[in-house]
């Protein structure tokens, strides 16, 4: 955490020199006026980090996802705009070293919206970078335990918070390439065989995506 934290900071400094070369973005007229909005398509890997706890021992482990991304962005001024992502992502969750050795839990879907509060330093430069903050709400959703030992499987919502880094490459007035990465910390509460076994998984995933931008 400390070394991201430390990378975003240094790469916003060194972005702001630049950010006087901006040309002043057209954001149109009215709140609802459509320069003021952008979209994304991305590709995203949804990688956990892995971690937690359990009343039987062991790690808690999620496995890596792939998977489309949708986001819509609004600029509330020149430089600052709001971030939405919309995405879903199935993983497979394991328990590793417990009191009863090594064991497959299932499989559940995560739905992860995220709202992130952007600065973008050139937004109207050919190379536009921005980086954000804010929050998450991790919902898992679908779980199917994997049977034998583990009969049921559930997991319940929780709140975390973001941080993000990213560029817009604009290849002209509309079409641009992005590349963002994301740093999401939060911990979910799961209950196996109906509360028999109870945890804490922290997912804390990095989410890596490459796409495509449009803006009006």
């Amino acid at each position: 955490m400390k070394k991201f934290t430390k990378v975003m900071l240094l790469s916003g400094v060194a972005l702001l020199g630049f950010s006087e070369l901006a040309v002043a973005k057209d954001l149109g007229d009215g709140l609802w006026a459509k320069e003021r909005f952008q979209f994304r398509l991305r590709g995203i890997g949804v990688l956990p980090d892995g971690g937690g706890h359990t009343t039987i021992g062991g790690k808690p482990d999620a496995d890596n996802a792939f998977v489309p991304e949708v986001d819509f962005t609004y600029f509330l001024t020149q430089n600052w705009a709001l971030e939405l992502i919309a995405a879903t992502s199935p993983h497979d969750l394991k328990l590793k070293g417990s009191v009863l050795g090594d064991l497959d839990l299932g499989d559940s879907m995560i739905l992860p919206p995220t709202l992130t509060l952007q600065y973008h330093f050139t937004p109207d430069n050919t190379f536009s970078p921005y980086v954000g903050a804010g929050v998450n709400y991790t919902l898992p959703y679908s779980e199917d335990a994997a049977g034998g030992a583990v009969t049921s499987l559930e997991a319940d919502g929780s709140f975390g918070y973001a941080l993000q880094a990213g560029f817009d490459y604009w290849m002209n007035d509309n079409w641009g390439l992005n590349l963002d990465v994301k740093k999401i910390w939060v911990d979910v509460d799961a209950s196996i065989n109906k509360g028999a076994i109870t945890g804490e998984v922290e997912l804390d995933p990095w989410v890596v995506g490459a796409g495509v931008s449009y803006r009006f």
